[in-house]
């Protein structure tokens, strides 16, 4: 069994996880004896988070957040240090979407919003960041952007996403160079069609038609898919992996999907 006691007492900071990805991530990161700061900017929901990892026997603490503005992550990173003494890592995972319409279409308001949370907003969580895991001395930090398959991918109606995505793996390169000679690791993951409440109330058909046609295995990605790759680059396994974009797609970055009639399906039998 893999050993992933290397993650206990960590301090990490996750962004966006009072939902979807980021609620899954601090509970994984709770579960396996982390000390997570839940940030979120929907005060009500991350508290609830924060809840549900401490009735678990976590550690975990809420710190309201708005990732487009510099002097809220600021105040983030600060009171993580002033609550745990340290910070290990940061999860940069907030984040909004955009509806979806052909590039000319976008008015400069939308480009402003969405560049401003989904890649200014990891700027900011990478810099105070990693200031404060320099500062702490911690022998084994990291940095997790959660980007998406737009982040290596060329959308149609989707410009806006998808440039914001592709600079935050950008980001995330470019970092990980910076910082390997302090031992830190900075990585992307890049998750495919996940269940999430981005599906809001959609009729369970609906999301079972849309899996077919998104994903190869036809099922969407299950939050603690993404997770549980989290778990593993924060600990002490992944030290040697840095830089990296991961997908975490059923293989839909991987090519085309061509239907084949198979010579032999008996062996299905």
């Amino acid at each position: 069994m893999t050993d992933f006691s290397s993650v206990r007492n960590k301090v990490a900071i996750v962004t966006g996880a009072s939902d979807g990805l980021g609620k899954a991530i601090a509970l994984c990161f709770a579960d396996n004896g982390m000390k997570v700061v839940v940030s979120d900017i929907n005060a009500e929901k991350g508290n609830k988070v924060v809840d549900e990892i401490r009735k678990a026997g976590g550690e975990a603490t809420f710190f309201r957040t708005d990732v487009s503005q510099e002097e809220d992550v600021k105040g983030l990173v600060k009171f993580a240090v002033d609550t745990y003494g340290r910070l290990d890592g940061i999860v940069n995972n907030a984040g909004i979407s955009a509806e979806s319409r052909p590039t000319h279409e976008y008015s400069l308001s939308e480009f402003d919003q969405l560049t401003s949370i989904n890649l200014k907003g990891v700027f900011l969580g990478m810099k105070f960041g990693i200031e404060a895991i320099l500062r702490s001395k911690v022998s084994g930090g990291f940095v997790i952007n959660v980007a998406s398959l737009a982040g290596l991918l060329g959308n149609s109606s989707m410009a806006i996403y998808t440039s914001a995505k592709h600079g935050v793996v950008g980001l995330t390169k470019s970092a990980a160079l910076d910082y390997a000679p302090y031992n830190i690791t900075v990585n992307a993951i890049c998750p495919g069609t996940i269940k999430t409440s981005i599906w809001g109330n959609a009729p369970e058909e609906v999301i079972q038609q849309y899996a077919k046609l998104l994903s190869p295995n036809g099922r969407l990605g299950d939050p603690k898919e993404v997770a549980h790759l989290a778990l593993f680059l924060a600990s002490d396994l992944a030290r040697y992996l840095s830089g990296s974009a991961i997908t975490v797609d059923a293989g839909s970055s991987a090519g085309k999907l061509t239907p084949t009639q198979w010579a032999h399906p008996e062996i299905l039998e």
